[in-house]
C-alpha cells in the first residue's frame, strides 16, 4: 500500500529546488547576477549545510558541541590542498571539485570519530569544553604549518571555482545534505538518536546501542561540516585559520538554537537570516561605523530570541506564524453530509486467528448454560 504523501516533509526541498532552478536558468540564459549576490548565495548555502549538520548533534542527539568550525577547518584546508595539487593535472573543474569534496569530507569524518570516542563519556559543559578545545587545536595546527604545506599564518592559496556556477553546486549540496540528514532522522536510526536525547538511561535499557548511535551522529555531522569547509575553500582564494575560531562555532550554534532545537526548517531559515544580516551589516557599516556591526548584530539576535521565547508573546506567536498561515491556506472544509469509508481494511490486518473464529467464541457465562453444558455460540 502506498504511503500518503506528506507535503510538509518535502517543502524545504521544493523551495530550495525552485530557487536553485530559477537562478540557474537566469545564469545559463545569459542573465547577469552581480558578484556580491553570487557570493552571498554561496555563503548562505555553506551556512545552511553547517546549521543542518550541527542540528543533528545539538538538536536531535541533545549534545552540546562547540567544535563545528574545527571540522569545517579540516575540510577547508585538506580539500583546498587537494584541489591545489590536482589543478595542474585535472584543471579547476568538476572532477577536481568532487575529489576534494570526498577527501575533505572523509578526513573530517575521521576527525569526528576521533573526537567522539573520548566524548562518549562526557555530557553538557564537559563535552562543550572538549569540542571547543578540538576546534582551537585544529586552528592552531594549521596556523603554525610551513608556507610550503598549508600556508602558515598567511593562509593556504586555493583555486577559486567559477563564481557563475558555484552557487548552483552549493545549493545542490544543500539538497543532498537535507536528503541524508532528514532521511536519517525519520529512519529507525533517527528514532534511536532522539530516544537517547530524551532519556539515555531508558534508551540503553531498551537495547539501543548508545555508543554506536553517538558515533554515527558525530561522524555524519562532521562529514557535512567538512564538505562545507571544502565548499568554502572553492568560494575563496585563500583559506585562513583565523576564520574558524570559537566565535564561528558559536555563530553556527546560534543558527541551530534560533531556528529551534531539532527543527531542520527553522535551522535553514535562521542560517539564511543570520548570514544575510552579517553580510549586509558588513556592507552598510563601513569606515568608522564598522565598530557598530557586532553591536547591531547582537541587538537583532536578542530581539529575535526574546520574541521566540517571551511568555507574554506566546498568544501572539500562536496566532501569527507561518505554520498557522500554511494550515489556513491548506485547510479543506469537509462536507459533514458526505460519509467516507473507513480506511482500515480488515481483510489485510494480520491476526493469529481468523475473524470468524473470533466471532464464534463461546462467551456465555456458566450459570446461563443449559443442562448439556452448551450455551450456544454467539
Amino acid at each position: 500500500m502506498l504511503k500518503k504523501f506528506n507535503l510538509g516533509h518535502y517543502i524545504n526541498y521544493i523551495v530550495i529546488g525552485i530557487i536553485t532552478i530559477v537562478l540557474a536558468v537566469i545564469t545559463f540564459s545569459g542573465g547577469r547576477i552581480d558578484s556580491s549576490t553570487l557570493f552571498l548565495l554561496e555563503k548562505i548555502a555553506i551556512s545552511i549545510i553547517l546549521a543542518v549538520s550541527l542540528s543533528l548533534v545539538v538538536g536531535f542527539l541533545g549534545e552540546l558541541s562547540l567544535g563545528h568550525a574545527g571540522f569545517m577547518c579540516v575540510g577547508a584546508y585538506i580539500g583546498g590542498k587537494v584541489a591545489a595539487l590536482l589543478e595542474p593535472m585535472l584543471g579547476n573543474g568538476v572532477l577536481t571539485f568532487v575529489i576534494a569534496l570526498l577527501v575533505g569530507g572523509g578526513i573530517a569524518a575521521i576527525c569526528g570519530i576521533i573526537i567522539s570516542i573520548p566524548a562518549l563519556r562526557l555530557r553538557g559543559d564537559y563535552l562543550a569544553i572538549v569540542t571547543l578545545a578540538f576546534g582551537e587545536i585544529v586552528k592552531s595546527l594549521f596556523q603554525n604549518t610551513s608556507d610550503e604545506t598549508f600556508g602558515g599564518a598567511l593562509g593556504l592559496d586555493t583555486p577559486r571555482f567559477d563564481k557563475k556556477y558555484l552557487f548552483i553546486v552549493a545549493f545542490v549540496l544543500v539538497l543532498i545534505t537535507l536528503a541524508v540528514v532528514q532521511n536519517f532522522i525519520r529512519s529507525k536510526h533517527g528514532r534511536a538518536v532522539t530516544a537517547i536525547r530524551d532519556n539515555e538511561i531508558a534508551a540503553r535499557a531498551s537495547g539501543i546501542n548508545v555508543t554506536k548511535y553517538k558515533l554515527l551522529a558525530f561522524t555524519l555531522s562532521a562529514t557535512f561540516a567538512g564538505i562545507a569547509g571544502v565548499l568554502y575553500s572553492f568560494s575563496n582564494y585563500t583559506v585562513q585559520s583565523a576564520k574558524f575560531g570559537y566565535n564561528y562555532s558559536i555563530e553556527i550554534l546560534v543558527m541551530v538554537v534560533l531556528g529551534g532545537m531539532g527543527n531542520i526548517n527553522g535551522a535553514i531559515i535562521a542560517a539564511t537570516l543570520i548570514t544575510f544580516l552579517n553580510t549586509k551589516l558588513a556592507t552598510v557599516l563601513t569606515g568608522d561605523l564598522a565598530v557598530l556591526q557586532n553591536l547591531l548584530y547582537a541587538l537583532i539576535l536578542i530581539v529575535i530570541v526574546i520574541y521566540n521565547n517571551a511568555p507574554a508573546l506566546k498568544s501572539f506567536r500562536e496566532r501569527f506564524n507561518l505554520g498557522v498561515l500554511w494550515r489556513k491556506l491548506a485547510r479543506h472544509k469537509s462536507d459533514p453530509s458526505v460519509i467516507t469509508d473507513d480506511a482500515a481494511k480488515w481483510d489485510v490486518v494480520p491476526t493469529k486467528i481468523e475473524m470468524n473464529e473470533v466471532l464464534s467464541i463461546d462467551v456465555v457465562p456458566p450459570e446461563m448454560k443449559d443442562n448439556t453444558g452448551n450455551g450456544g455460540d454467539v
